[in-house]
């Protein structure tokens, strides 16, 4: 959960970018390399230069732009200083424009004097120009000064935004994943409750029923030995409770389970969609509370959710969950257990994971009249 992978938020973002502006990207490419190309030597220069921009993008588009920055922003300022003084190609700078833009937003530090350094660059070798050719000094100064160093500053100016946008969208993740880990430290701490609340009271019930067993146990042997008798039947029940505790078997309240339910899934910034279709009812409360709870942690613990949807129905409960990665699930061993558990009462147990999203879903017999009236 903690690792940036293409599920998060910011991947989502940098995929969607991808797809509708590398189109954009290598069309213009294209044109660029077909209109101002006068021979094939120009056409590969140029094309290199795409070439360049292109894999710039598609990098950033990953988050590897790191790799490929320094190859792709060299080739690009060559290739501008080719078409400027050599093919007579206002339009090569074309993917420095785009790749600068790229970098510079990246550096740790002088990101100012980074663009200012860029923009001067594209100026000064357009400049250059008028050593190379008699052409009006006004078609000069527009074609190779002012329009592409106008171009590279825009570019590189709307990418300072971009970037701390995308510095934001980080940010946020970061404090999604703590407030999920804090969730389900929350959970540790209410277990670790309700096992202080079944061994604690019995432990300090233990410890004075032996004291007073051993100060009967000369004067009143018959009185001892049932003080010992109680204290075996309050270590059995001991017992019995801690492991109805461990397995999720222990007594719960649905009503309170949904609510804590979605009090830890706002707290961990995922939107919460409840929706009963009918009363549910009391005799398979509990079992849905624990379905409830366990599937609870598991999302918190194993799934990158933005949403999760709770159906409750007389006899069933459903939870979805978007946010699951396209790989195997890890073992989810609560659910193993939980799932005995309600297939021992009659019930069912259906987990499936499908497009991204998780289902966990527990149904039982709706109960016939005889048991209504029995109860």
């Amino acid at each position: 959960m903690s690792e940036i992978t293409e599920a998060t938020t910011q991947g989502r973002l940098r995929r969607l970018n991808l797809i509708t502006l590398l189109p954009v990207v290598a069309v213009g490419g294209v044109l660029l390399v077909t209109l101002d190309a006068e021979s094939w030597s120009d056409a590969v220069v140029l094309g290199l230069g795409v070439v360049a921009a292109l894999v710039a993008f598609v990098s950033w588009a990953a988050g590897s732009l790191t790799r490929v920055a320094v190859p792709c922003l060299v080739l690009t300022a060559g290739v501008w200083l080719f078409g400027a003084l050599v093919a007579g190609s206002g339009k090569a700078v074309f993917g420095l424009s785009i790749v600068g833009p790229l970098v510079v937003p990246r550096l740790r530090r002088h990101r100012g004097a980074a663009a200012v350094t860029l923009v001067a660059y594209v100026a000064v070798v357009g400049a250059a120009r008028f050593l190379m050719t008699d052409d009006d000094p006004r078609d000069v100064l527009i074609r190779y000064v002012i329009v592409p160093a106008g171009v590279t500053a825009i570019v590189t100016g709307l990418m300072f935004p971009n970037k701390r946008f995308y510095d934001v969208v980080h940010e946020l993740e970061e404090s999604r994943r703590h407030e999920a880990e804090l969730a389900v430290v929350r959970e540790r701490m209410r277990f670790a409750s309700d096992l202080h609340d079944i061994q604690g009271h019995t432990l300090h019930v233990v410890k004075l029923k032996v004291a007073l067993a051993q100060k009967l146990v000369h004067r009143d042997p018959g009185r001892a030995g049932q003080e010992l008798r109680e204290i075996y039947s309050l270590v059995s029940d001991t017992i019995t409770q801690t492991k109805e505790l461990v397995y999720a078997q222990r007594r719960l309240n649905l009503p309170a389970e949904l609510e804590n339910a979605k009090n830890l899934f706002e707290a961990a910034g995922i939107k919460v969609h409840i929706r009963r279709v009918a009363c549910t009812d009391s005799h398979v409360g509990e079992l849905l509370g624990q379905v409830l709870r366990e599937t609870t942690t598991n999302i918190l613990r194993h799934a990158q959710a933005r949403e999760v949807r709770i159906t409750l129905s007389e006899s069933g409960i459903s939870i979805v969950n978007d946010g699951v990665p396209d790989k195997p699930l890890p073992e989810l061993s609560g659910l193993a257990v939980l799932e005995q558990r309600v297939v021992d009462n009659g019930g069912k147990l259906t987990v499936d994971q499908k497009n991204g999203h998780f289902l966990t879903a527990a149904d039982f017999p709706s109960p016939g009249p005889e048991a209504q009236e029995a109860r």
